[in-house]
């Protein structure tokens, strides 16, 4: 922060859950836009669907809505590399980056940072490079955010910070390269004493749950559309149940084929589940992405950046054009503005697009590393416990995140 800028919360996109927001950090686009509207989904059109938790994800049909930057990177004559970034081992339309690793939660962050400084270092370097990492999210979902234990968690992921950093300058990469850090979620406490149980307002033979707590996408089955509604309409105090064409227009989440006829969302700290013997997260995310706790944080460093500089807020729409920006792209038509955060950069006039045999000796200089390494489930928490004394040794992990790509 001290050397670079800092934008202390980022206004995420609605739902707030991991697949979302991944794409639209690398498109610009409003899930309704760019399709990736839950990390499980139905397509009517398609008649087929997507889970995090199965091969479906590996189908580019899902993806094609849009164009992600590594694409677009690529189109223009420059080289991608991706570590574990969602989506980046989809062969979306009909390309993968240059480099990237099948989604393996076993590969270590140390190797995710090293194959990446390989990548940049090489003979025909790239000029992007995106690095996913699972926590704090997959500690806090089991944990929850308020558990003293992420202590812990915030902490090694401080460490990790610092084996990045050591690591560039290891390369002589530091001083060249635009390194940004930020998220895809918040995350919220939540409590076996504020659970919501729809088998006790409706029958679960009328409707399909297509996506999962705290936002319930529903599919009736045909003919039972009011049926379902008029039952969950008023049914509990915490939760807000939605037909498709009357979700607020601020959640930009209405005009996709993928978002159900029926949305329950429930109130920050609530889990809507069919009964209680359902899986339950002490901590979750995926709640209204006006809400502080849902929010990311932003940190950015670089020849780009300004230095010491604080910012209150942007969106991550945003994030998009500032990457065309930094790697000399003509970006795509997004729902992001570079000028929301211009204020961040040290000059935000139009960068030239260099020519591919310039790129190709210089582009180690001019790269965007762009490390999401913290999918973050609660940043607010970053900031509350770092003053915290250490506490004792976490529960052994459980892995959130297994082959394919399981997140949440």
């Amino acid at each position: 922060m001290k050397d670079g800028v800092h934008v202390e919360q980022v206004t995420n996109v609605f739902i707030t859950k991991t697949y979302p927001n991944h794409y639209t950090m690398v498109t610009g686009l409003y899930a309704e836009d760019h399709g990736i509207v839950a990390n499980e989904m139905y397509d009517p059109v398609l008649n087929e669907t997507f889970s995090m938790n199965h091969m479906t994800m590996y189908n580019p049909k899902f993806w094609e809505h849009a164009y992600p930057v590594w694409i677009t990177n690529q189109i223009q004559g420059h080289r991608s590399g991706a570590a574990m970034w969602p989506g980046t081992d989809v062969k979306i339309h009909g390309a993968f980056p240059t480099h990237y690793l099948l989604y393996n939660e076993s590969v270590s962050f140390q190797e995710r940072v090293a194959k990446l400084i390989e990548w940049f270092t090489s003979e025909e370097p790239i000029n992007l490079g995106l690095l996913y990492w699972e926590q704090p999210d997959e500690m806090g979902h089991i944990l929850g955010p308020d558990d003293p234990g992420m202590e812990l968690v915030i902490m090694e992921i401080d460490n990790l910070l610092s084996h990045l950093v050591r690591e560039l300058k290891r390369a002589e990469l530091w001083d060249t390269l635009n390194v940004i850090i930020t998220s895809d979620h918040g995350m919220a406490q939540s409590s076996r004493d504020r659970i919501i149980e729809l088998d006790q307002y409706v029958d679960r033979d009328l409707y399909m749950m297509i996506d999962h707590s705290p936002d319930v996408a529903i599919l009736p089955a045909e003919g039972k559309l009011d049926e379902v509604y008029n039952a969950l309409v008023k049914a509990h105090p915490h939760m807000t149940v939605y037909k498709k064409e009357d979700i607020p227009s601020r959640l930009h989440y209405r005009h996709s084929t993928r978002i159900q006829p029926i949305l329950a969302v429930a109130d920050e700290g609530w889990e809507i589940l069919q009964n209680k013997s359902d899986h339950f997260n002490l901590g979750n995310h995926g709640y209204d992405n006006t809400l502080p706790d849902m929010h990311p944080i932003f940190l950015a460093h670089g020849p780009a950046f300004r230095k010491n500089i604080s910012k209150q807020a942007m969106n991550s729409t945003d994030l998009y054009p500032l990457l065309c920006h930094l790697l000399g792209l003509e970006p795509l038509p997004s729902n992001g503005s570079l000028d929301n955060v211009k204020d961040l950069l040290v000059s935000a006039a139009p960068k030239e697009p260099q020519d591919r045999s310039r790129q190709e000796s210089y582009a180690r200089f001019f790269g965007v590393f762009l490390g999401s390494v913290l999918v973050i489930g609660f940043l607010v928490v970053f900031i509350k416990y770092l003053t915290r004394s250490q506490v004792s040794a976490l529960r052994d992990q459980h892995g959130e995140i297994a082959q394919p790509l399981l997140q949440s």
